[in-house]
Parts: structure tokens; sequence; C-alpha cells
């Protein structure tokens, strides 16, 4: 345990987090998404729901401000235009934890591209489906990154 930081970052996660660099991007996927498979870098949370991945990943990690949408989200149904109740949470998170930052809807043959691509891919537990997103790290200067 270390002081500031939350509990579910373990050292493979913290390794993974400090490892990006500016530009690089992580994503956080369902219980159901193929992470083993598709992930360059795989870091698991067995145990964990996205949301409680995703608060803790942005207590630490500073989002871009040279993209116009640092956080991308799944959609109901891979459909951009429709939005379960796991995606109005992830909004809501990060309209909290990261005011100001946009988050976008992609459709899933916009966004499981961009998953694969991935420095690191997070497996949670979520048993939501569609309950993926991405999360675009930026970096931190004279200003606060966040």
């Amino acid at each position: 345990m270390l002081i500031g930081l939350p509990p579910l970052l373990g050292p493979d996660m913290l390794y993974a987090l400090r490892s990006m660099g500016h530009g690089d991007e992580i994503a956080i996927v369902d219980g159901n998404y193929p992470a083993q498979d598709h992930a360059r870098r795989l870091v698991r949370a067995d145990g964990h729901s996205l949301i409680a991945v995703l608060r803790a990943i942005l207590a630490v990690l500073p989002l871009d401000r040279d993209v116009p949408a640092p956080v991308l989200r799944a959609a109901l149904n891979n459909d951009a235009a429709q939005a379960g109740t796991i995606h109005r949470e992830i909004d809501a998170v990060c309209a909290e934890l990261a005011p100001g930052r946009k988050v976008v809807a992609l459709a899933g043959a916009d966004l499981y591209p961009r998953v694969r691509a991935a420095h690191t891919i997070v497996a949670t537990s979520e048993l939501a489906l569609y309950a993926n997103v991405i999360l675009r790290k930026g970096v931190i200067g004279h200003e606060s990154a966040r």
C-alpha cells in the first residue's frame, strides 16, 4: 500500500501507467472482451468493475489536452447513438474526475481497432455489455495536468 494511491492500482497497473508516454492510450475493458488475445500488454483487474478501475486510473493519469476527446467509450449495441446505464456512469465519472474533457462514444468498428492498438489493455470483471473505455495520456507540466 502507498499513501495517496488508490489500492486498486497494483504494481502491474502502476508500471503500465508510468511507462506510458504522451499520446499513448490505455483501454479498460469489460469481462467479455477478448483481452488476452487482443492485448499488446495486458493487466488483469479481476474482481473489479470497470467504474472502480476507471476511477482509480483517473485519480493518477493526466489526460491529453491536445486532442478534442481524450476519452473514448463503447456504445450500446456498438451504435454510437445508443447509451446504456454503464455508458451514463462512465460519462458521469469522467465529468466528475476529468471536468472539461470530452467523452466520445464510438461505434464498434471504430473503437475495437483502437483497443487493439492501445499501449495496455486492463481486463476487468465488468458484467455490463459494451463497457469499454479508452483513455489517452497527457503530460504534466508547469500547469496542472488535470
